[in-house]
């Protein structure tokens, strides 16, 4: 049976796709993007129609380029079982800070949105609102080559930038964000901002409040600013965060939402100040400091710290959140969270450890703002199999399942279980458990089958994560023996 998630992984998601162009009947290339977003579940509704030359015209018109897609065999593999009920799905709409939005996803603060144009098509698709990129009165002069990439196939693992903010000039973004807050009323838009100091920080807040920002972001977190004293540097400061968001919320009346660094060890000290200063919500992640060393991303033959983003960072964020989140002293605050974003599964994630709404940047660098789709009808369909209609009740819930290392279960175990149907005798989970494990796998070369040794097996769950084909699974949990 095909791997679903590993040959839609290999699609190129075309613009204009050649295989949907020679298909009558259907979209083949909304079905396996569907797949790729982990919204497979919606994705037989794009080939429902389609006949099996359809299909095969599809394929060969697939422009890959190494082999064509197996289309009909994807397709072929995923459930083509329709709802049972014509129930319209549950709506996503939420409040943050007392702002009703219609969906919880929103542009971060980047090179995603950086002019009228680019956030009024993100508008047009479904994204509920923008926090636009961040807004100074500094000269910003970028670096070329200013990106690169930690890359898994065609895709980002990790995504580095040493971007910095908005090159137009300040009364120029606000003016942009007074004309989409003009003409898409029900969409949020919020104006990320930073300053050098006390009285540039106030102009600015009221700059965007007299715009018609429904909120305004306090970038605390920048890890790639030409000048000492801005960006992470504040971050990093609790006395800073607290004073300077004290003084944007005594001279605005919006919302005030500060935006903390990674690059520090207890995020939760930046945002005690930003809560005793009266933050209305914090978002976070920043992007994580790094350095790639690819010699394509030099500048002039120089490479420089700046910032780590995509999936690699989205644990870390998790963590960050969680954080703050559990704290006993912050209360009554939301949180945005930005980090690592691509799929509604990522989304739920942040939601249900106490996120109000979700930024995402990288992906929709990588895959255009397109991505909407499947993170709305993914999560849509996921609540509907819960019967949840308000996304609020997911907010938070599973923060009580995650305890200190000291709390955790460790009398009882959970074995692995090797499918034998699906296991093709790579032998991988054998060489992982021999040298990174515990000598439990036995491996017969003769038949190419592995066998768990009970007597040894500590029940870590490295070969369940190296195995390529998902062939094995896990048991119930049972008390260890004495």
């Amino acid at each position: 049976m095909i791997h679903l998630k590993e040959e839609a992984a290999r699609c190129l998601l075309c613009e204009d796709a050649p295989c949907t162009k020679a298909c009558m009947n259907g979209d083949p290339a909304r079905a396996i993007r569907a797949i790729r977003f982990d919204n497979e579940k919606n994705a037989w509704q794009w080939t429902k129609d389609c006949s099996e030359a359809d299909l095969s015209r599809a394929e060969e018109a697939c422009i890959h380029y190494d082999r064509p897609i197996r289309i009909r065999e994807l397709l072929a593999a995923v459930d083509h079982e329709q709802p049972v009920t014509d129930a319209p799905l549950p709506s996503l709409a939420i409040t943050f800070c007392g702002i009703p939005c219609e969906n919880p996803f929103f542009l971060a603060s980047s090179a995603v949105c950086t002019n009228y144009e680019m956030v009024a098509r993100a508008f047009e698709q479904g994204w509920a609102g923008v926090f636009y990129k961040t807004i100074c009165k500094q000269e910003i002069r970028e670096v070329s080559p200013r990106f690169d990439a930690v890359k898994e196939g065609t895709s980002f693992a990790g995504f580095r930038n040493m971007e910095q903010l908005s090159e137009n000039p300040h009364e120029v973004d606000f003016d942009i964000l007074r004309r989409l807050k003009e003409n898409y009323p029900t969409k949020v838009v919020v104006a990320s901002i930073m300053g050098q100091f006390e009285e540039e920080w106030i102009e600015l807040a009221k700059m965007a409040e007299d715009a018609g920002c429904d909120a305004v972001e306090l970038n605390f977190s920048c890890p790639q600013m030409r000048l000492a004293g801005m960006g992470s540097d504040v971050g990093q400061d609790a006395e800073l965060v607290t004073f300077y968001t004290a003084y944007v919320k005594r001279n605005v009346k919006i919302p005030v939402i500060p935006k903390m660094t990674p690059n520090i060890t207890h995020m939760i000290q930046p945002a005690l100040g930003a809560f005793f200063a009266g933050a209305d919500a914090i978002s976070a992640i920043n992007t994580i400091k790094s350095i790639t060393m690819s010699p394509l991303s030099t500048v002039s033959d120089k490479q420089t710290v700046s910032g780590y983003s995509g999936r690699a960072v989205k644990p870390i964020a998790l963590r960050h959140i969680y954080e703050m989140a559990s704290s006993n002293i912050i209360h009554n605050i939301q949180y945005s969270g930005i980090g690592g974003i691509e799929t509604w599964r990522d989304a739920l994630d942040y939601l249900q450890i106490g996120c109000h709404n979700v930024q995402v940047c990288t992906a929709v660098m990588e895959y255009g703002y397109r991505i909407i789709d499947d993170l709305v009808s993914g999560l849509q369909t996921y609540l509907a199999a819960r019967n949840i209609t308000k996304l609020e009740d997911i907010v938070g819930e599973q923060l009580p399942q995650i305890v200190l290392p000291h709390n955790l279960d460790r009398d009882t175990i959970v074995y692995p279980k090797i499918d034998r149907e699906r296991c093709i005798g790579c032998g991988r989970c054998y060489v992982s458990c021999q040298d990174g494990g515990h000598q439990a796998i036995a491996f017969d070369p003769e038949t190419r089958q592995p066998r768990i040794i009970g007597t040894k097996c500590v029940g870590c769950h490295l070969c369940r994560l190296v195995c390529p084909t998902e062939a094995i699974g896990i048991t119930k949990r049972i008390s260890k023996k004495n």
